[in-house]
């Protein structure tokens, strides 16, 4: 017995290093959050990566977290975050559920962030902007993962905070997170030379999440169409059109996941393009790995159809 006794000890110091060794079982909040972390984590053996929301969520802006939300955090080691105040619903919460619960915030350090005018968040609705007290005049805007440019950054910083976590992968996390580098700044040297060709590269987006997107291809935001997540009025649509004769506004952005009937209207009255762009804030179960990459290469494609036809078809697009 006392052989035995003296055994406990050492088998729960083994079985501690054991599981302090051992990759961390990661859980992402977000959809493109999600989806840079799968990049940097591929071929990490033994890593489990997993989303907090549905894919097909979008931004989670006055989201409420669910018991199976919860169940979620209880068991993660790692949380990554989007930051930049996209997850107001985590709180007070998730701390008391799980304290030693380690957060990678995937926008720290990120420079050159972009400040959202207005008081609400974009995708609110009138009700819903009018019940939220938060006074957002100063926000930043917290949609960088729709840059190439922002995303590539955003990799760098979970690689390195996995590596903290795992130091055992962190060859693997700085190999993954260096080949998306490339991949990104290459899809945004494209979109920029794009930017350069365009005679008037002035547009009007339906919110702010084209912000970092549109720096990236040198592209100027005329106005934002539903600065609260509501319709503009007839007033507002007025003066929308007379803003895009007057600064020469090449085209209207519209989002898939978001009403276009705005934006038609507009572009009927002034004659300019409407074109669709995916901010890959959402997306499919089971994505594969370079949905991102699709996602971007078909908003170039798409923005050269629009605004550049005739090169388009030069280009054998």
């Amino acid at each position: 017995m006392k052989n035995k006794i003296k055994w406990i000890p050492l088998l729960a110091a083994w079985f501690a290093a054991t599981v302090y060794a051992a990759p961390p079982v990661i859980l992402c909040t977000v959809f493109p959050i999600y989806q840079i972390t799968r990049n940097v984590t591929e071929g990490r053996e033994g890593v489990r990566v997993e989303l907090l929301l549905p894919a097909s969520l979008g931004c989670p802006h006055n989201y409420a977290l669910t018991p199976q939300d919860m169940r979620k955090l209880i068991r993660a080691e790692v949380l990554v975050v989007n930051g930049l105040g996209l997850e107001e619903f985590l709180g007070a919460p998730v701390a008391q559920a799980n304290p030693g619960l380690h957060i990678i915030d995937s926008a720290a350090g990120l420079p050159d962030l972009i400040m959202m005018a207005g008081r609400h968040h974009p995708h609110a609705s009138h009700d819903e902007a009018c019940a939220d007290d938060h006074d957002h005049s100063t926000a930043v805007n917290p949609h960088p993962f729709a840059s190439p440019r922002m995303s590539a950054q955003m990799a760098r910083t979970i690689a390195r905070g996995l590596s903290q976590m795992d130091p055992d992968g962190a060859e693997r996390y700085a190999a993954n997170a260096a080949a998306y580098v490339v991949r990104m700044d290459a899809l945004a040297t494209e979109l920029a030379e794009l930017g350069r060709r365009l005679p008037h590269p002035r547009i009007i987006q339906p919110h702010g999440v084209f912000d970092y997107f549109a720096r990236d291809g040198g592209l100027g935001i005329a106005a934002v169409l539903q600065p609260h997540g509501q319709e503009p009025s007839a007033a507002e649509m007025i003066r929308m059109t007379r803003l895009i004769r007057e600064q020469q506004v090449a085209a209207v952005i519209v989002e898939p996941q978001y009403s276009s009937k705005a934006g038609q209207t507009i572009a009927r009255e002034t004659g300019i393009p409407v074109i669709a762009l995916d901010p890959g804030a959402s997306g499919p179960d089971g994505a594969p790995l370079d949905h991102f990459d699709t996602i971007l290469r078909q908003n170039i494609q798409a923005l050269r159809q629009g605004l550049l036809p005739e090169a388009a078809a030069l280009d054998g697009d």
